[in-house]
């Protein structure tokens, strides 16, 4: 077996670890950061945890925050174009994934010109302007591991997933501390994202012995800890297994891949504005089910892992369970179905041929267990309309 791995060159984990940024731009020589983050981060003074600790250390800092939910072509423009005036030699993705994926196309694009759309996969985008050093403040994403930054091709209507060693930040500090004020609705989307990344890294097509150890932890942490800080947005010790099993499972899809559930994500966002996490979580029971029958004893060990099925339970028992668990778990978090989110049936059915193209021209759904065609992908869409809460 050959495989190749990837990861940031230095993971700092830990509570307060964001206060290490000043000491971690010094460790790369780097001394002139362009934060970038959102508007929510800078009027709740949560960006104060990163930019006191560079002000104490006397490093000139300048913030960018016109990132949106879903990053989108124009603002990572706009993010170049102050790249180009100022005198920069790193970005800081400070925020949820949206500002450290916009970090990342920010990078890119400064690099190589041309417009976003220029960079989608099947492309490899290998070189970067900067350096991106991330500061998730979600537990979800895992982006701040990753090889990859997703963007929406506001044209087209089109979630661009963009891949390469450019999108891969040097640096990640993952501190939980800044997870605890997270609302609950956020905290379950972005939760569900994490899960959904660590169970399609591991029944994957690419998976690997790296990818399969990172996946398996991951689904531990969250599946004992994803009710617990849902209901009680408080609990550190939940929220700072969240945290890691987030990170985790950004490892472990980075070195293996996301599958099925992504790669129909993707357009439900675009068309109908879905965050991310919640889309992922609509699509995740159906798909799952989908697919148990193609790779069996790698569901089974996942249910076993995430808690859904005992040690002893057989192969066919366990995948059921976990099929069965994955709709329990989106009703214990009060996740929506499609209709429940307000999204019009008629608009829903005339996008399903863009759509199932759009999945499909991702090339996510390839490494799923079992890859459908544009049919049986429609099929699924409509499955995961009329199941409402997708419960069953």
């Amino acid at each position: 077996m050959q495989f190749t791995l990837s990861s940031p060159r230095q993971v700092v984990v830990g509570g307060g670890v964001v206060a290490r940024i000043a000491e971690t731009l010094a460790a790369f020589g780097l001394r002139r950061p362009l934060i970038v983050s959102d508007p929510f981060m800078v009027s709740s003074g949560l960006i104060q945890r990163c930019l006191a600790p560079l002000e104490k250390a006397g490093v000139p800092v300048a913030v960018f925050s016109d990132t949106v939910p879903e990053p989108v072509d124009t603002v990572v423009t706009a993010g170049v174009e102050v790249i180009a005036r100022g005198d920069f030699d790193c970005l800081i993705g400070f925020g949820g994934g949206s500002p450290i994926d916009t970090a990342k196309a920010m990078a890119i694009l400064a690099a190589g010109g041309g417009v976003m759309a220029d960079y989608k996969v099947p492309r490899e985008a290998n070189l970067a302007a900067l350096p991106v050093i991330a500061i998730p403040t979600t537990a979800g994403t895992g982006t701040e591991v990753t090889r990859f930054t997703v963007i929406t091709d506001t044209a087209r209507d089109e979630k661009m997933l963009i891949a390469g060693l450019a999108a891969l930040p040097l640096a990640a500090l993952v501190d939980y501390e800044l997870t605890l004020s997270v609302p609950p609705r956020t905290t379950a989307d972005t939760g569900v994202d994490s899960f959904t990344h660590a169970l399609e890294a591991f029944v994957s097509r690419r998976a690997n012995p790296y990818s399969d150890s990172m996946a398996l932890a991951a689904m531990r942490l969250i599946g004992a800890n994803l009710r617990r800080v849902y209901r009680e947005p408080k609990d550190a010790a939940a929220r700072e297994a969240m945290m890691l099993g987030a990170t985790l499972a950004g490892l472990a899809f980075s070195n293996s891949s996301v599958a099925l559930v992504h790669g129909m994500s993707r357009p439900i966002g675009a068309h109908f504005h879905v965050p991310h996490g919640l889309s992922n979580a609509m699509l995740l029971p159906a798909v799952t089910r989908y697919g148990l029958q193609a790779a069996l004893p790698r569901y089974a060990e996942a249910a076993r892992a995430g808690g859904f099925a005992a040690a002893g339970d057989s192969d066919e028992a366990a995948a059921e369970a976990l099929a069965r668990g994955l709709g329990a778990l989106n009703a214990d978090l009060d996740v929506p179905g499609p209709r429940q989110y307000g999204i019009d049936p008629a608009a829903w059915e005339a996008r399903l041929d863009l759509m199932a193209a759009q999945a499909l021209a991702s090339g996510s759904p390839a490494n799923n267990p079992r890859i459908p065609d544009a049919d049986e992908i429609k099929t699924l869409y409509r499955e995961v309309w009329a199941s409402g809460r997708n419960s069953q």
